[in-house]
């Protein structure tokens, strides 16, 4: 059997740090098995779609280094061929699905309905409507919808292959999901299925949010005459502060990370250690080594926490594996400093870089006059004296160690002076190497300001 994984993401926005993770693992499973990986956008809820979404998802998925071998297959486009509505219409013949002509409800609508514990388990307006009564609505132009008639009283169940344990539900706690839209688009739990089925699928990898509408989906496998995939669900990525990790709690997607400074690398890196776990404690992966370890019992089966220090410490140390030559290049897009003073600056300031966009904290005081309290006075005319004399650093440690002894002074002290009225920081590079991008010029200059 050749194993076949797919990704299947809806084009409604950003790409959520999540969603690159179900990529990757379905990716690595699927390349680990030298199977074939699909990408499918599932863009059948206009309602929802976000112009320019799609090609950002190939974009992403491409930055990333998630390469598909079929596809992109598009269910908008789909549509066209009729796949849905035939296999939704064979249900109705089946006597495995109705017509509704209920007023369509939104996501949100249907969770306050169960909220206020309205039952949405069974739709009795329209499961039992007569053929003739039927006829009779469509004839007056009324378009139905088509939903799933679920069974009572049955037990329905699988094998979660990630996991590792059965899933069982009764049906009376089964929705009669909404299968095929009066304007003819499939629900997610339709379309899911039958594009599963078309493309051969073997293994499904999803977010843990899809479980509850597995029993539809396996329901509909079963009436539908489809083989059923394995299908595994990956625990959620919790917040450390509690719950999900969610927008409106920070940083989520893609995007924001990238915009943040953080490296592509170093986002994949992460990911990858969020849910699995390596048979040694090696943390440092490239793609390829990724898919050579990877194996599915790896995966962990307790929800994995994101930390962003953890993230931090992959991004330095892919920053520090860059060559100057193109960490100056990945920074044009974070400053406005030209390419040569970014180059000068750089040795000063890499090993201090958690990310991209710290460098321009990091630089600042070459470009702004330091705004600090006046210095001894004493030790600053003493630098100066020195440094107007011959501009070195090794002069000046000499020659302050001397003024040092003289004057009851701690050399730490004399130069924490010199550093807050050159920089206006109590932590910097090594002052001399501050001092010779500055020059002689600025240098004694902001002395003699401070």
């Amino acid at each position: 059997m050749t194993v076949r994984t797919r990704f299947a993401p809806s084009p409604t926005g950003y790409m959520h740090i999540g969603s690159l993770r179900t990529a990757l693992y379905a990716y690595a499973f699927a390349k680990s098995q030298n199977g074939t990986f699909i990408l499918r956008i599932e863009d059948t809820d206009r309602n929802r779609y976000v112009e320019g979404s799609i090609e950002k998802i190939y974009e992403q998925l491409k930055l990333f280094g998630i390469n598909w071998d079929e596809g992109p297959f598009i269910q908008s486009d789909r549509v066209k061929t009729d796949i849905y509505k035939k296999a939704a219409h064979k249900l109705i013949q089946d006597g495995r699905a109705f017509h509704c002509f209920c007023k369509a409800q939104t996501k949100d609508e249907i969770k306050e309905a169960h909220k206020q514990g309205i039952s949405q388990m069974r739709d009795l307006n329209c499961r039992n409507l007569t053929p003739e009564e039927i006829n009779k609505k469509i004839t007056e132009g009324v378009k139905p919808a088509i939903r799933l008639k679920t069974p009572d009283n049955e037990e329905i169940s699988f094998y979660d292959f990630v996991v590792k344990k059965n899933i069982k539900w009764n049906t009376n706690f089964v929705d009669d999901a909404m299968l095929l839209k009066s304007d003819g688009f499939p629900t997610y739990q339709l379309g899911v299925v039958v594009d599963d089925a078309d493309m051969k699928m073997t293994h499904i990898i999803r977010a843990l949010e899809w479980l509850p509408s597995t029993p539809i989906h396996l329901l509909l496998f079963k009436y539908l005459g489809f083989e059923i995939p394995q299908i595994g669900h990956l625990t959620d990525i919790l917040d450390p502060e509690g719950g999900k990790l969610s927008k409106r709690k920070g940083n989520v997607s893609t995007e924001d990370f990238l915009s943040a400074g953080y490296l592509p690398e170093a986002i994949l890196n992460f990911i990858m250690l969020i849910g699995w776990a390596p048979k040694d404690n090696r943390e440092l992966y490239t793609i390829d080594e990724f898919v050579k370890a990877f194996s599915v019992d790896g995966l962990q089966k307790a929800n994995a926490m994101f930390h962003v220090e953890k993230l931090n410490w992959f991004n330095q140390q892919y920053i520090k594996k860059l060559s100057l030559t193109d960490l100056t290049d990945k920074l044009t897009d974070f400053t406005d400093t030209d390419k040569e003073t970014i180059a000068k600056l750089l040795p000063l300031v890499r090993d201090r870089l958690v990310t991209l966009k710290d460098f321009n904290d990091l630089t600042s005081y070459f470009f702004e006059k330091p705004k600090t309290e006046k210095q001894n006075p004493e030790i600053i005319k003493h630098a100066i004296a020195v440094l107007e004399k011959e501009f070195d650093g090794k002069v000046l440690e000499t020659e302050a160690r001397k003024f040092c002894a003289e004057n009851n002074l701690k050399v730490g002290d004399y130069f924490m002076a010199l550093r807050l009225a050159t920089t206006g920081r109590p932590a910097t590079p090594p002052l001399w190497n501050v001092m010779s991008v500055l020059g002689k010029d600025e240098s004694l200059a902001r002395l003699k300001a401070g």
